[in-house]
């Protein structure tokens, strides 16, 4: 394992301790937990062997690849998985807790209101675009780092990945689905009568369903959604992370990402996924994780890079940041 740089042993422990919990917490909820524990281990064993591959053939390309990119390519999966492990310890989704706690801060419910206060179809794309503005930036910053330099790109992947990784494991521990709950019936969630009444008395403008990117929301989260993912709400987090990664390294659009991640933190309120709750957690997340996750990354890849047994330079120009940092 002296090939492994932290984002790997971040994955793996990742893919180790949901098995873990698996294993160990498995209840009716979960009736294919020996399929998922498995696929756990064989996940590890998987991301083992491609490490090794890389090491024993450095000039093959396509290997080269999988091994810089396969934590995104997990990621997914990861999130989808979280809605079939969240009643290991929770027996419902929480949702109510938190509508009724915006009420009682806010009076209303701002993840209703909202779209109704400003129904305009070109309102509606500039934030379902800002939303959709997400998935873009994730692959985006990180080809543009890839390409720029590979440390630059190892840095940026560990630190995203960190942040996924607990953003992942809290959806399991303390399951919300936002507002969608208000509209889409989920199974075996039991909401109080005057929740489910709210949907009905606050319907999507049909301006707003008519759009295009709305449209294109409506499908992703029709096919790829998790229920019970909404806090603290991943959109904003790792968003923030991908602009502060644009301050660090990409600095020609970072004034222009910052914008963009700005209307993305209103539109997952404007757009019914995330109360504001879940807004504030996921900043919250990210001013937390993030600097930790630089700190710990600079610390281990350093050490490593020292020791000789990684690809990371210590001269502060292939980082973008000086050597005491």
């Amino acid at each position: 394992m002296k090939h492994y740089r932290l984002v790997d042993w971040a994955t793996q422990g990742y893919l180790g301790a949901v098995a873990l919990l698996i294993l160990l917490f498995h209840n009716h909820t979960v009736p294919e937990w020996k399929v998922l524990f498995a696929g756990h281990v064989a996940g590890i064993a998987l991301v083992h062997g491609l490490i090794e591959l890389a090491v024993r053939r450095p000039e093959n390309k396509v290997v080269g690849f999988f091994r810089a990119f396969y934590p995104m390519m997990l990621y997914t999966a990861f999130y989808r998985e979280t809605e079939l492990l969240n009643r290991l310890f929770v027996a419902d989704c929480l949702d109510p807790w938190f509508i009724r706690l915006e009420e009682r801060v806010f009076g209303l419910q701002p993840s209703l209101l909202f779209m109704e206060w400003l129904p305009q179809r070109w309102v509606a794309e500039v934030f379902y675009g800002a939303y959709f503005s997400y998935y873009l930036m994730i692959i985006g910053v990180g080809i543009a780092l890839f390409v720029r330099g590979r440390d630059q790109f190892a840095h940026y992947l560990t630190v995203v990945s960190l942040l996924f990784y607990v953003c992942y494991f809290t959806y399991i521990l303390l399951p919300v689905c936002g507002p969608r709950v208000f509209y889409e019936d989920f199974a075996g969630l039991n909401l109080p009568p005057e929740i489910r009444s709210m949907g009905a008395a606050h319907p999507f403008p049909e301006t707003v369903q008519a759009g295009v990117f709305p449209s294109i929301i409506f499908l992703i989260y029709r096919h790829l959604e998790a229920a019970g993912a909404a806090f603290p709400s991943s959109h904003v987090a790792v968003a923030i992370c991908t602009a502060w990664f644009s301050f660090l390294y990409l600095k020609r659009i970072r004034y222009l990402h910052a914008f963009v991640t700005l209307l993305l933190c209103i539109s997952t309120v404007y757009c019914r996924y995330h109360y504001v709750v879940d807004v504030l957690a996921g900043a919250l997340t990210a001013a937390v994780i993030i600097p930790l996750a630089h700190a710990f990354y600079w610390r281990v890849e350093r050490r490593v890079a020292r020791a000789g047994t990684g690809p990371l330079t210590l001269t502060g120009e292939t980082a973008g940041l000086p050597e005491s940092r």
